[in-house]
C-alpha cells in the first residue's frame, strides 16, 4: 500500500536548489516516492519565496504542480476552523500557516507521513494526540 506523503517547504526547496546541503537526499527521496505528493499553497508560496534568487526556482515549483508531482487539493477557507485551532494550540512553538495546513493534511490523510526538515513536527499531533510519522534526513 502506498503511504501518502505530505511535503513541507524544506525538502521541496532542497530538491530544486543544488546548493542546498540536503539536495541529494531530497532528490533521492522524491525519486523513490510515488506521485502525487500532497502539499498546500502556503508551502508553494514559501518555496517560491525562498527560491526567488534562482532563475529556475519558482518556475520549477510550478512545473511540479503542472506535471502532477504535487497535489494541491487543499483549501484554507474550507479548513479555517481546524487551522485556527491548531495555530492557537501551538502558538508557543509558534506554528506557521504552512505547518498548520500540513498537520491538517496529515489529519485528512490518516495513513500519511510528512516529509520535512522541521523538528516541530515531532511536537505537533494530529487529532490532538496522534504522532505524525515523519520522513526526514535526521531519522526518527
Amino acid at each position: 500500500m502506498k503511504v501518502p506523503i505530505v511535503l513541507d517547504t524544506g525538502p521541496l526547496v532542497a530538491s530544486i536548489n543544488k546548493r542546498d546541503r540536503f539536495h541529494a537526499w531530497a532528490r533521492t527521496q522524491l525519486a523513490q516516492l510515488q506521485a502525487p505528493l500532497i502539499t498546500c499553497e502556503a508551502v508553494l508560496a514559501e518555496s517560491c519565496f525562498l527560491l526567488q534568487e534562482y532563475d529556475y526556482g519558482s518556475a520549477a515549483v510550478l512545473e511540479m504542480v503542472r506535471r502532477g508531482i504535487l497535489n494541491i487539493d487543499f483549501h484554507v477557507e474550507s479548513q479555517i476552523e481546524a487551522i485556527a485551532k491548531l495555530m492557537s494550540k501551538y502558538s508557543d512553538v509558534p506554528m506557521s500557516l504552512a505547518d498548520a495546513c500540513l498537520v491538517r493534511l496529515a489529519e485528512l490523510h490518516p495513513q500519511s507521513a510528512v516529509m520535512t526538515f522541521d523538528a516541530d513536527f515531532r511536537i505537533y499531533r494530529r487529532h490532538g494526540r496522534q504522532t505524525i510519522p515523519v520522513l526526514s534526513p535526521f531519522g526518527k
